[in-house]
């Protein structure tokens, strides 16, 4: 039997401790790119070459790849907290993680010939699989009804259509792009006849392919991407022809798990944050601190935080365990984008005036995590799942 000390020993590997090596690492890499490296970033609308740059010689970006291509062949929890750490920095994945999650799609549906191409070459950093085409103008979410159409032709596939909010297309050198094979009118259930397709970039800029960067509220390098009679060799079709659906669903639960991720970490930040400044902030002869008008919402927001981060371990375990997943990765999506939002609330009204100042990253921080609650599924797209699917009431929409 266990006694009280060993129990909080274990609880403290478990939780705290979890991937340590990995944690130390991110925030040895994180130093170095400060707050003013990010300000820089956002008046200019750059790329965060030199940090993503810095990721990819620490394998970081390779971590869920098998290391029979060159990866560390981690689990998706070693990718969770690698992007928790870079958030609960003050830095932001947003420019990189697309790479991680959609390995999914890559690892378990990609034919032997693909892996054996495309895997060592995005491992060692010499190609960027960033790009994730779904989205679109007249369809938004609701993916079944997505307009962009491949059609065979002898060795190739032509596409046609339009994505939307495809961010790092211009700064990435494969695109996974999800289109309809088989019109929707032709197919017994919504879900069908859609396939996934990997196209080189580099190759079909001006041939086909269009990215227009789109100015936003945060600096994600997003874009709206034109394709046109667009090419694509039959060997790029990922899986079997008509099943992208379900294959881009393995990519999803793990999207939101580690986005999830992300929020945890931007939560932490900020409640750090905001602890540091009201026990720094003097007004009226007093620390702003010892108000509990600034102390109850800030230890609110860490404990929202905490509770969060338990589902989202959770969510993890059960992806890693090759179990259904999908309420708990939705769970953990939705809990973790409010508790983030919450602390970030919590930070902006501790700093005041100075939380709308540049410098202090508040401001900018709050913006980031605020697009928690819309992408990449909104919060009342995750209630009715969870609604439908979970709790068995009547479909809403």
């Amino acid at each position: 039997m266990m006694t009280d000390s060993q129990t909080e020993r274990a609880i403290q590997i478990d939780f705290s401790e979890a991937y340590l090596e990995i944690r130390n690492l991110v925030r040895r890499i994180c130093v170095d790119f400060p707050g003013v490296y990010w300000q820089k970033l956002e008046e200019a609308q750059g790329y965060p070459t030199e940090f993503v740059n810095a990721l990819t010689a620490a394998g970081l970006l390779g971590l869920l790849i098998p290391e029979e291509y060159g990866g560390l062949g981690l689990p998706l929890g070693a990718a969770a907290a690698t992007l928790e750490e870079i958030h609960a920095a003050g830095c932001n994945a947003g420019a990189c993680h697309a790479q991680i999650y959609m390995m999914g799609t890559v690892l378990r549906h990609g034919n032997p010939a693909q892996k054996e191409k495309y895997l060592p070459e995005i491992a060692a950093g010499r190609l960027r699989l960033q790009a994730f085409g779904v989205t679109e103008p007249t369809s938004g979410s609701d993916t079944t009804k997505l307009k962009t159409r491949a059609e065979k032709h002898n060795d190739h596939y032509l596409i046609n259509g339009q994505k939307v909010w495809t961010s790092r297309a211009l700064h990435s050198d494969l695109m996974l792009l999800l289109a309809r094979t088989t019109p929707l009118d032709r197919v017994k259930r919504k879900s069908d006849g859609l396939s996934v397709f990997l196209v080189d970039v580099r190759d079909s800029i001006g041939k086909g392919l269009q990215i227009k960067p789109i100015r936003a509220m945060i600096n994600h390098n997003a874009t709206e991407v034109f394709i046109e009679s667009l090419r694509v060799p039959l060997e790029n079709l990922i899986g079997e022809e008509g099943s992208g659906f379900r294959y881009i669903l393995d990519s999803m639960n793990a999207e939101r798990i580690l986005v999830a991720s992300e929020a945890i970490g931007d939560g932490r930040w900020f409640v750090n944050k905001a602890s540091q400044y009201a026990n720094d902030r003097v007004v009226f002869d007093r620390k702003i601190a010892e108000n509990q008008g600034i102390q109850f919402p800030i230890a609110r927001a860490y404990a929202e935080i905490e509770a969060a981060s338990l589902m989202v371990r959770k969510a993890t375990a059960l992806f890693e365990a090759g179990r259904q997943c999908g309420p708990e990765a939705n769970m953990a999506k939705l809990l973790s984008s409010e508790a983030s939002w919450h602390a970030g609330e919590a930070a902006l009204q501790t700093h005041g005036g100075f939380g709308f100042a540049a410098e202090y990253d508040v401001e900018r921080k709050w913006r980031e995590t605020r697009l928690f609650q819309i992408a990449p599924i909104s919060t009342n797209l995750i209630l009715s799942y969870l609604a439908e699917h979970v709790l068995g009431m009547p479909r809403s929409y």
